[in-house]
């Protein structure tokens, strides 16, 4: 008995499945892969710049000076007018660039925006003010994984200041955008 316990044991243990992710978490694997081999960017696909208007709530995508792609997007709950504090769930505007990838277990993939910049930094001291952080480009939470909540979360702003895009157009973006693209938000 004690043999046969052992050996199912090790078969499992061989052989078995890995535990399943959470529907609340998206499994982190292929993405923690790809940027640790240097595999999260095409070089054939690049931009060089990136132009958010949040009036219209499109993002653009330029290489050489030219539109390559126009991306609908979502923004901050409360998107009308720069970012202020922390908590004021605004978009922030300004000149910005990237300067991190991130893989997100609640938001698949993310592009860090290097907000707050000096000027950001400085205007919130003065008033007194922490400007907050942490603003990203990412893509859907994990209940729109699949896509077919997209219409929903693109005709709402629903983040907390940051940008949100559909998983389909993130994976274009991870592979076109390196760190160092600057980012101008209006």
């Amino acid at each position: 008995m004690l043999k046969t316990t052992i050996f199912f044991f090790a078969v499992f243990v061989m052989f078995g499945c890995k535990p399943d992710i959470p529907k609340s978490r998206y499994n982190l694997d292929k993405c923690k892969i790809e940027l640790l081999n240097s595999i999260d960017y095409g070089q054939n696909g690049s931009i060089d710049s990136i132009l958010i208007i949040k009036k219209n709530r499109k993002m653009y995508l330029y290489k050489d000076g030219k539109v390559k792609m126009t991306i609908p997007i979502s923004l901050g709950k409360n998107p009308v007018g720069r970012k202020e504090k922390q908590g004021d769930n605004k978009t922030p505007e300004g000149n910005f660039f990237i300067h991190r990838k991130l893989c997100s277990s609640k938001y698949y993939r993310s592009l860090c925006i290097s907000y707050p910049n000096p000027k950001d930094k400085a205007r919130a001291r003065a008033r007194g003010l922490n400007p907050g952080g942490n603003i990203t480009i990412h893509a859907q939470p994990t209940w729109n994984a699949d896509g077919r909540g997209d219409s929903y979360t693109l005709a709402h702003n629903w983040t907390q200041g940051c940008i949100a895009v559909t998983n389909s157009a993130m994976d274009k973006l991870w592979y076109w955008v390196h760190e160092g693209v600057r980012v101008t938000i209006r």
